[in-house]
Parts: structure tokens; C-alpha cells; sequence
């Protein structure tokens, strides 16, 4: 039980950098963004395990040993306690007397009498009954013979502590059958594009070590439009009162499509999978022209938001550009306005865009055969736009304007911008198993907490030719208040008290 305890504080230590540090599995994007702000510390994180880290090896080596060691702590206590409840109550400690719940009186009722009514009383209340001593007392009523009645109840309470701990292996084990089958992927889709449950589809997609990316349901949708409104006036002036997708699914190809409202807490089931909505943003689009006049790249481009406001960063490739290849990158303002002489954001709603960015042109590095991220821009290659002075020259657009980047490279317009949503899309085979663990947990936990395990004796002997009765009990936990009882079962089978005889008052003579 010891080695469980540190385990599973281990275990909730362990869970705290999962908790801090943002995970590959839950938001691609936020890790990206710390990967830019802590370029030092990202490839400790990674060798360590810190993007993913309830999937590291670390982390599965205390959740498995834990497992164990509940498994060890379990099968002898299931053992002991099987034992326990094929168990009789035990008889009864030679003095009573010495217990700290204790009440004694005479009676004149036969001993067999008090006998029966003490069992009737103590099996009425779901105790276990075992009776020790012969039936009957020696016929000239001055034997020493006695009966004991002991009774015992709430075996449920260790049945609790077992439950719950079952309990927290069947979490643990339909928490790893989940990870081992399922999937976790997710995906930015713009508004008015679609989404195909394919890999070649999803930003970032992690499957169990068991799962076949061939068992992917064939389902899609699109995201027809997307609302989001802020609370524009009092203290909390900013904040997104409600924000919901529309989405036109089908559950197959060539199936018919039906609208669902997408919202948060309230997934899409579709094809075996959950799809959540987590997240929005903004996708600027932006028409980009080579020195010929080409339209070199053109469509929303996903912009990731940095603060509550939605200043967001984003990157724009132009590969075909001749020339030479451009590249951008910079900011989205929804409201653009200066704070102490800096460009800001006063409001996240898109009430004043504009966009500024700094163009490069040269060798994007696309053509080297090494994966590159679509939120980072490969300057190494590169030469940026410049003003006569030497400072890097601000492309501040407006929807709708277009600015010439000179030397014959082309130009940038700004178009207007679309809103684009996160989709968390997983498939968790067994989600039920570890529900039913909690709710069995908790239900152990109240059996242990609540039921009371407790040995109530009831002692009738002969003494001096009078029926003596003697009840103590004792608690097998600390706090309970065994007094009580005893006095429950003391008023129960004390005789009750003959009524007083009437007075007689003879009337009054008149004088």
C-alpha cells in the first residue's frame, strides 16, 4: 500500500509538466509557439518527452508499476477478507466491563427471554448474529450458565476499500486500451473548406500503438460558417460569450449531408470518432504577384493567435513567384491601434484589420527535401525588403489594398479574411470503461468513508436469582461513538416500566 501511495504521487507529479507545457496531442499550435519562445529549452523538452508527455516512457513506466503494485495490494487483501466473511462473529471479551461503551442492568425475565429479543433486535438491524451458551438456564435458576449474543456488521466498509481500488486498475486499464486503439489528430479548417478523414488531412495526428490508420471511417464535412460573440462592454469587455461552427457531415462518400451545430462541450459522433471544436482563429487572404504579374499565391492563409485579443502570427509562401521566390511574415490586427507608440490590438472582433508584415525574397528552401513547417519561414536563404535606411520595410495593409514591393519583385494585396476553427478529431474505443471505474471509485470510496464496522455483545447470566444484562460495543475505526448504541439497545430491551398505581383522593366531606 506504501509503494501504491508514492506511485501515485509520483504519478500526479508526473502529470504536472502535461499540465504546464503545452502537449502535441491537445494543441499543435500552442507547442509551436513555445518552441519560438524557448528556442534554448526545446530540445531538452523533446528528449524528455515534454510535448507528449502522458505517452512518454517515463510517465508509462510509473502508470504500469503503479498498476502492479495496486495488482499486489489487491489479490492478498481480496484473500484476507474472503476469509473474514466466511467468519462468525467472535465471542465476547471476558470483562465488558472494560470496554468504553458499556451498560448493564438487572431484570427478572428468563435469560432465554432477553436472549430472543436481543437477536430479534440486533437482526432487524442487518447485523451477522452468532449466539454462544445453552439455551436454557440450570432449572433451580442459581447456575452460573450464561448466553452470550454477538453480532457484528459492516464487512461492506473493507468491500469499499477493495472496490475502489479495482476501481482505479479498471480506470487505468481502460485509460491505456483507449490509448493503445484509439487516435488523436487535429486540424485548422477555414471557413467554407471541408475536412476528409484522411491522414494526408489532419495538422497533427497520433495514433495508438495498435491502431490501423486503414480503420479511419470514411466520413467529412465542411465547415460552412463559423459565429463568435464577444462581450463588448464592462469588466470582462473582450471576452467570447458563445462561438459554434456549422457543419454540413457526411457519414460516407455520396451520402446525403446533414447540418450540426458544432459547439464547444458538444463533440460530432461520427464514424467511431469525437470531433470537438477547441479553438478559432483568423486566415487573412492575400493575393501575391510575381514581377511579371502573375498571381503567384492567392486564398486564407491560418494566422495562430498570441494573446486574448487575436493579435495573430502568421507565415506566407509564395514558391512560384519569379523572379525570385517571396516569403512573408508578420501580424494580423482585428482591431488595429497604437499603445504607447506600438501596434496592438484593442479588441479581438475584426472591427479595424489590417495587416502588417515584412517581405523576403530569395530561396524559400522548400526544394531541399527537408519537411518545413507551414508557421515558420526559412530566412537563411533569404534577403528582406528594406527602406533607403537599412531598417526592414512594414507592409501595413487594409482590406482591400494593394502595396508594390519594388526592384521588380511584385506585389502583395490584401484581400479581406476568412475565421478558421481548431477541430480536435479522436477516437477513443472503450471511453466507457473508465467511467464506470470512476463511478464504481466513487461508490467504494463512500462505502469506506461511510459504513461503520462495529461488534455489539450482549451478555444474560443468572446472579443471585435475578437475570442480569450486560451490552457493550466497540468500534473497529477510530470516530464513531459507540455510547449511542449501546443506549439504543439498552432502552430496546430493558422491560418496560409498569405504570405508577393511581392515587386515590376520597372526596371532601362538606361541612
Amino acid at each position: 500500500m506504501r509503494t501504491a501511495l508514492i506511485l501515485l504521487f509520483l504519478l500526479a507529479v508526473a502529470s504536472i509538466p502535461g499540465s504546464l507545457i503545452p502537449q502535441e496531442r491537445v494543441d499543435p499550435s500552442a507547442v509551436f509557439l513555445w518552441k519560438q519562445e524557448h528556442p534554448k529549452l526545446t530540445p531538452a523538452f523533446e528528449r524528455l518527452g515534454m510535448f507528449s508527455v502522458f505517452s512518454s516512457v517515463w510517465f508509462s513506466a510509473i502508470y504500469l508499476l503503479l498498476m502492479l503494485s495496486l495488482l499486489g495490494c489487491i489479490i492478498p487483501r481480496l484473500r484476507v477478507y474472503a476469509r473474514a466473511v466466511r467468519q462468525r462473529p467472535p465471542k465476547a471479551p471476558r470483562q465488558l466491563s472494560r470496554l468504553a461503551a458499556y451498560d448493564t442492568w438487572p431484570t427478572d425475565e428468563p435469560p432465554e427471554v432477553v436472549a430472543d429479543r436481543a437477536r430479534e433486535l440486533l437482526s432487524s438491524q442487518r447485523r451477522r448474529i452468532e449466539t454462544f451458551g445453552p439455551p436454557t438456564t440450570p432449572a433451580d435458576g442459581a447456575g452460573s450458565a450464561e448466553i452470550v449474543v454477538s453480532a457484528e456488521k459492516g464487512y461492506l466498509r473493507e468491500a469499499g476499500n477493495l472496490l475502489f481500488h479495482v476501481a482505479v486498475v479498471v480506470v487505468l486499464v481502460g485509460v491505456a486500451v483507449t490509448g493503445l486503439f484509439g487516435f488523436k489528430g487535429s486540424a485548422a479548417v477555414i471557413t467554407g473548406q471541408g475536412f476528409s478523414n484522411t491522414l494526408v488531412q489532419y495538422d497533427d495526428f497520433t495514433p495508438g500503438t495498435r491502431f490501423d490508420e486503414s480503420e479511419l471511417a470514411p466520413f467529412s464535412f465542411t465547415v460552412e460558417d463559423f459565429d463568435v460573440r464577444w462581450e463588448r462592454d464592462g469588466a470582462g469587455r473582450g471576452t467570447p460569450l458563445t462561438f459554434s461552427a456549422d457543419l454540413a457531415v457526411s457519414d460516407e462518400p455520396g451520402a446525403t449531408p446533414y447540418d450540426y451545430d458544432l459547439r464547444v462541450n458538444h463533440p460530432l459522433e461520427v464514424g467511431g470518432a469525437s470531433v470537438y471544436l477547441v479553438g478559432h482563429g483568423y486566415a487573412p487572404r492575400v493575393t501575391v504577384r510575381d514581377g511579371a504579374g502573375n498571381v503567384a499565391s492567392s486564398g486564407s492563409t491560418v494566422f495562430l493567435p498570441q494573446d486574448g485579443s487575436f493579435v495573430s502570427f502568421g507565415v506566407i509562401k509564395a514558391p512560384y513567384a519569379s523572379p525570385t521566390q517571396l516569403g512573408f511574415e508578420g501580424y494580423f490586427f482585428p482591431t488595429a491601434a497604437l499603445c504607447d507608440g506600438q501596434p496592438c490590438s484593442t479588441f479581438p472582433d475584426a472591427d479595424n484589420p489590417v495587416l502588417s508584415l515584412i517581405a523576403y525574397r530569395g530561396d524559400l528552401g522548400l526544394d531541399q527535401g527537408r519537411p518545413q513547417s507551414v508557421y515558420v519561414l526559412d530566412k537563411s536563404r533569404m534577403q528582406r525588403f528594406e527602406t533607403p535606411g537599412g531598417n526592414p520595410r512594414a507592409l501595413l495593409l487594409s482590406p482591400g489594398e494593394t502595396i508594390q514591393l519594388g526592384d521588380g519583385a511584385g506585389s502583395i494585396t490584401f484581400d479581406g479574411y476568412d475565421r478558421w476553427v481548431q477541430l480536435q478529431i479522436n477516437r477513443a474505443p472503450g471511453k466507457v470503461v473508465p467511467l464506470v471505474g470512476v463511478l464504481a471509485a466513487i461508490v467504494g470510496l463512500l462505502g469506506s468513508l461511510f459504513v461503520r464496522p462495529r461488534r455489539t455483545w450482549v451478555r444474560i447470566r443468572r446472579a443471585d436469582g435475578r437475570t442480569v444484562v450486560e451490552v457493550a460495543a466497540l468500534d473497529r475505526v477510530s470516530g464513531g461513538d459507540p455510547a449511542v448504541h449501546v443506549a439504543e439497545v439498552g432502552a430496546a430491551l430493558r422491560p418496560a416500566a409498569p405504570p405508577a398505581p393511581r392515587q386515590h383522593t376520597p372526596p371532601e366531606e362538606s361541612p
